[in-house]
């Protein structure tokens, strides 16, 4: 930075310039000085300006920043939820598994105790008929003897 180096020449003059004898005043070249002043002025809008520039830029960085690590923490937050619903899809998926099964199992075992019925009754009706006809035979045959 320039400026600092004007202001370090300034005090190199006032440290080397003579001193009044019995007073804490010094002789200082007043043009010489009044240059530097000038110079200082002019350069200061520039460094000023570009200070500026530097903070806005920082300001800028902090905040992209900032709204990149917000949007991390969302998409993070996002996939963890998805996740979890994934997770209690998946649970619900296995509980209705299970009560389909049970559902098809108790089915099946209704299906066979019907179908051992229906075929018991068959089976006892075909035993009547059977008794019938064989009674029948056995009087048929009492009367051919």
């Amino acid at each position: 930075m320039e400026i600092f180096t004007l202001l370090e020449t300034l005090e190199e003059m006032l440290e080397e310039s003579k001193a009044i004898p019995f007073s804490g005043k010094c002789v200082v070249e007043k043009d010489e000085i009044l240059n530097i002043i000038k110079e200082i002025r002019i350069k200061l809008p520039d460094e000023l300006k570009q200070a500026k520039w530097v903070k806005e830029e920082r300001q800028k960085i902090l905040v992209e920043a900032q709204k990149e690590a917000d949007e991390i923490v969302k998409e993070a937050e996002n996939r963890i939820i998805s996740m979890i619903d994934e997770h209690e899809i998946t649970r619900k998926a296995y509980e209705q598994k299970a009560q389909i099964i049970e559902t098809a199992n108790e089915m099946s075992r209704e299906i066979s105790k019907g179908t051992k019925d229906y075929a018991d009754n068959l089976l006892e009706k075909v035993a009547v008929v059977l008794e019938d006809a064989l009674k029948t035979v056995q009087n048929n045959r009492k009367e051919l003897k």
